[in-house]
């Protein structure tokens, strides 16, 4: 593959000898919405390192609902279960935003954590990093206005994707906060008319970014602070 540095952060953190020694096992793939990459409790074949696309952990319940318990996107890494020591995970991931990403097998990787001690490092740190994101992001569910929350994913999803046009419906988007759609109506309806977004079936254009900004709630800020030293 391409030896140019992809954009994830998380591998773009590597020193460039060592990125070029995992990235020989790197493999270049597309992800489509609601592409299933693992079910609860089934062996993970491959770890994921994001670049466009954006991936979601899903718990299952017996009734048939399902909870977003959290989000990948070129920040990090899915499939943290095999830095872990065990390859399998109790929830689902599914893509949530379409894209690219960069994958390595369960194996390669295991075996690459061996040889390049930088790597299990960066990683383990990760992990740590993204368990305290879920902790803040379930603290703002609790604290946070529905809408601060909305401003908070957006500037996420923006600088994830890469693209001021995010593909989103109003029910994903519902989904990914964890509100009613006809409340997402009530907030994307107010963003268009302070022309911070723009709205039209199935996309979301940010025109103001800075006035997302604004309206977020201080996650947006703590999610940046933490995710930014990772990045060289």
């Amino acid at each position: 593959m391409s030896q140019t540095y992809p954009r994830n952060h998380l591998l773009n953190a590597l020193p460039p000898d060592e990125y070029d020694r995992l990235s020989q096992d790197l493999e270049f793939v597309t992800m489509s919405l609601g592409q299933v990459l693992y079910e609860p409790n089934q062996a993970i074949e491959y770890a994921y390192f994001p670049i466009t696309a954006v991936i979601s952990h899903f718990n299952l319940m017996e009734s048939g609902q399902s909870v977003e318990t959290s989000s990948i996107g070129n920040e990090g890494m899915v499939g943290l279960s095999l830095v872990l020591g065990t390859d399998r995970i109790s929830m689902r991931a599914t893509v949530q935003i379409s894209g690219s990403a960069l994958r390595i097998s369960a194996d390669s990787l295991q075996l690459k954590l061996q040889q390049i001690p930088t790597l299990q490092s960066l990683l383990l740190r990760y992990v740590q990093t993204f368990m305290s994101q879920i902790a803040q992001d379930l603290t703002c569910t609790q604290l946070h206005s529905s809408q601060a929350r909305c401003c908070y994913l957006l500037l996420l999803l923006h600088d994830r994707v890469g693209d001021p046009i995010l593909p989103l419906t109003q029910s994903l988007l519902a989904q990914m906060i964890g509100i009613r759609r006809d409340r997402v109506s009530e907030i994307i309806a107010a963003l268009a008319q302070a022309e911070l977004i723009e709205h039209q079936r199935g996309r979301i254009k940010i025109l103001k970014r800075s006035g997302l900004r604004n309206a977020a709630c201080e996650c947006y800020q703590i999610w940046r602070s933490r995710f930014d030293q990772k990045r060289p």
